[in-house]
């Protein structure tokens, strides 16, 4: 016989039981909200963590953005969109076209010695009345002059040798050909010269060259032909060229600079190196520590001045020598950095350009000031600077340009101790900056002979310029030393 539930008949229990059931129902639905909510939270998360990636990202594509030739060590080349300066119509009167106040008058002054051809022009009467009673009236006389070109510039000459049979040795000879005849070949060593300036210095291809050649000159020359008088140039200058590859560890001062070099799809790098008597040019496979090292040797004790690539902080821990970062880029750097969105890092590099503006304001006043008073005065303002950016708050690449200046602070003023040393490396990128511009027209080089070739014609021509000398007028002296196996001339001393 079953037992009734006594809570079935008892009103209290069965309120308590609805309620407990109606509790249970409302904690299962808030078990439900609050995964519900876990989840939204997961997925907001998720999406934060990715929007801030996206924002760093983008924080870091307007930075790249940002960057250009003023606050960068970009070519003036890449900035597509560059803003419009500031117009300084009110502030500054606007320079007027052609010559400038102070400045001499150019002038071409010849006498009729230097003239290949002589033109007389003469009059029978009077051009204003007919008069034919004229009489010449001497110091009055009116000359122009005028460079034109003659009616063949290039001739063909014929180098006829008769043959003559021996009878004593059944043989038959000629007479020899001049040196230069047999070494020139087709293309004799004046026009040889001209082809390898064209190529060199005027960043001409062959075919361009050639159709100079033909339109212009009546000379046709097919594109191998032209290569091989390149070659015959190129093994001209290769002698000059060594002798500076040479003397390089021994210079006291030298202002060392790279740039990208395509070949056959590969990045290479040209290597320029510049001392005060000639600038010689380097294409290496490495951006790295180990072509100073090769080039320059681990006994080297020259001063250099270069921008702060890590190339050449690791050659200073290998070698004896002393360092003059070059200022102009640091200027650059803090000119980037004191236009970050981030107040803190953007006051930083305000701090630092406005340490530098003095710096260059001292600076140029050095040929006013006695060289052991601009010296002391020299030193008080880089102390004065390196205290305040040695140190910083602000975190980013303000940090970074502060712990660069704790390490190597005071090798951005090298210039103190060596009093011709150039605080900037203006020198250095002048020179490459017509390599640059030659990779932008011929696409760089194909093999290790057109290397060469634009390591001595390069070379050959940043020093001439450097030097006030004729470029043409080197390779055509040293062509003729090529072809007669006399020594090459030099470029150390050249002029």
């Amino acid at each position: 016989m079953e037992t009734a539930d006594p809570d079935m008949n008892c009103p209290n229990c069965l309120s308590l039981r609805a309620e407990v059931d109606a509790l249970k129902h409302l904690v299962l639905e808030m078990r439900q909200s609050l995964d519900a909510l876990q989840l939204t939270l997961s997925q907001t998360q998720t999406e934060l963590t990715e929007t801030k990636v996206t924002l760093v990202q983008t924080q870091a594509k307007l930075a790249r953005a940002r960057k250009n030739s003023s606050n960068s060590s970009k070519p003036p080349s890449s900035d597509i969109v560059k803003a419009k300066k500031p117009s300084t119509a009110g502030r500054r009167k606007k320079r007027k076209i052609g010559g400038q106040p102070g400045h001499s008058k150019h002038e071409r002054i010849f006498s009729l010695s230097d003239a290949d051809q002589q033109h007389r022009y003469e009059l029978d009467t009077c051009p204003h009345c007919a008069s034919q009673h004229l009489e010449v009236w001497p110091g009055a006389e009116k000359t122009t002059y005028q460079y034109e070109l003659v009616d063949q510039p290039i001739l063909l000459h014929a180098h006829q040798r008769p043959a003559y049979w021996c009878p004593d040795c059944y043989q038959i000879h000629h007479a020899p050909l001049p040196v230069n005849v047999r070494k020139g070949g087709l293309v004799g060593p004046e026009l040889t010269a001209l082809i390898g300036y064209l190529k060199g210095n005027g960043h001409m291809s062959y075919a361009t060259i050639q159709s100079l050649l033909d339109d212009g000159l009546s000379c046709s020359l097919s594109a191998g032909m032209l290569a091989k008088v390149i070659q015959k140039v190129s093994q001209a200058l290769a002698r000059p060229y060594e002798e500076m590859i040479q003397v390089l560890p021994q210079q006291n001062t030298l202002n060392i600079d790279e740039t990208g070099h395509p070949e056959n799809g590969k990045l290479l790098w040209n290597w320029v190196f510049r001392t005060p008597d000639f600038t010689c040019f380097s294409i290496e496979d490495s951006r790295g520590a180990q072509v100073l090292e090769d080039l320059l040797g681990t006994e080297c004790e020259a001063t250099l001045g270069s921008d702060y690539y890590s190339s050449y902080r690791a050659f200073m821990k290998k070698a004896p020598v002393t360092v003059q970062f070059c200022l102009a880029h640091l200027i650059r750097e803090a000119r980037f950095i004191a236009q970050s969105s981030t107040k803190t890092i953007a006051n930083y590099g305000q701090r630092v350009l406005d340490g530098l503006k003095a710096l260059f304001k001292l600076i140029h006043q050095r040929e006013k000031i006695p060289p052991d008073t601009f010296r002391r005065r020299l030193e008080r303002q880089r102390d004065r600077f390196l205290r305040q950016v040695r140190r910083t708050q602000a975190g980013g690449q303000a940090a970074v340009l502060a712990k660069r200046f704790r390490t190597h602070g005071r090798e951005y003023f090298t210039l103190i101790t060596q009093p011709g040393m150039d605080p900037t490396n203006n020198v250095a990128e002048r020179a490459i900056r017509f390599c640059v511009i030659d990779r932008l027209i011929t696409r760089g080089t194909r093999g290790i002979p057109g290397r060469q070739w634009c390591e001595r014609i390069w070379s050959t021509r940043a020093t001439c310029a450097q030097k006030g000398q004729r470029l043409f007028h080197f390779i055509r002296e040293a062509l003729q030393a090529h072809f007669a196996g006399t020594p090459a001339p030099s470029l150390i001393t050249l002029g």
